[in-house]
């Protein structure tokens, strides 16, 4: 009688150990994942995406949707244009150019310029 006392003593602790692992899987299975999202910096805003490079870069290495192209050797002509937007996302390869971009802006007065680094990176903020 002690050897079926045993024998029930294990059988009911695995059964209690699969409910108590599979509690817990159903539990992490049903917690919402949070994604991070790519949100427009300022919300309800006007904000333009320009890319810095070349106009061959643009067109032949590809482009964030809905960015615009002033190569930086134009940027200075654009400043007025750029005047009208709440944010400027700034683009190019590295970052770099967008960074001489950034300060150029910002000497002409334009507020809240950003150098997003790589086009890449500007992928699906503004729609």
């Amino acid at each position: 009688m002690k050897l079926l006392n045993g024998k029930w003593a294990l059988m009911l602790t695995m059964v209690f150990s699969f409910i108590v692992l599979t509690n817990c899987q159903s539990q992490t299975e049903n917690k919402t994942k949070v994604e991070p999202k790519k949100e427009n910096i300022m919300k309800n805003s006007k904000e333009i995406i320009v890319d810095v490079r070349t106009e061959e870069e643009f067109e032949m290495d590809g482009h964030a949707e809905g960015s615009v192209n002033y190569p930086l050797d134009q940027i200075q002509n654009k400043i007025e244009d750029l005047k009208k937007y709440d944010h400027v996302i700034l683009v190019c390869r590295s970052g770099n150019r967008a960074g001489i971009a950034k300060n150029i802006l910002e000497q002409a007065g334009i507020k809240n310029v950003e150098n997003m680094g790589p086009w890449q990176n500007a992928v699906g903020v503004v729609k």
